[in-house]
């Protein structure tokens, strides 16, 4: 049985992708292979659309296109640069780590600034009185001020 495959267009439908994202990321050299024509038209796996879904996942968690790149070449290469793409990965990890704790401090902030303006709407404290402080010593996260 034949395997579906995908026009450019139905690629980047199924991706989110533009056309010209398409392109550029073949450019870019970040296909697992050669995209293969059909008739000049290019045409798509479901393996091509599978590794698509991890290079937007790898971009959406702030892995530059280049290290996606030298990440493809890696896995081209074969079994043999497993370690190294288990190095790149777990350093990536770590920086998506502490994204993710800078945005809880972030966040922590916010949740504690939105009570306070719910209490001061709500005829508590005035906000003058509040400080923007919230610290990471405060093991139940932020005290009452502004």
């Amino acid at each position: 049985m034949p395997r579906r495959t995908f026009s450019i267009g139905e690629a980047a439908e199924r991706t989110g992708l533009s056309v010209h994202t398409l392109r550029f990321y073949e450019k870019e050299g970040v296909f697992l292979g050669p995209v293969r024509r059909v008739g000049g038209r290019r045409v798509y796996t479901q393996d091509d659309l599978d590794w698509l879904y991890l290079c937007i996942r790898l971009r959406a968690s702030g892995m530059p296109l280049p290290l996606i790149r030298d990440y493809a070449a890696l896995v081209r290469e074969g079994d043999s640069t497993a370690p190294e793409r288990l190095a790149l990965m777990r350093r990536h990890r770590d920086r998506v780590i502490a994204q993710i704790d800078e945005l809880n401090h972030c966040l922590a902030l916010i949740a504690h600034k939105v009570a306070l303006y719910e209490e001061h709407l709500t005829g508590g404290d005035p906000l003058w009185t509040s400080s923007c402080a919230v610290r990471e010593d405060e093991p139940d996260g932020p005290q009452p001020g502004g």
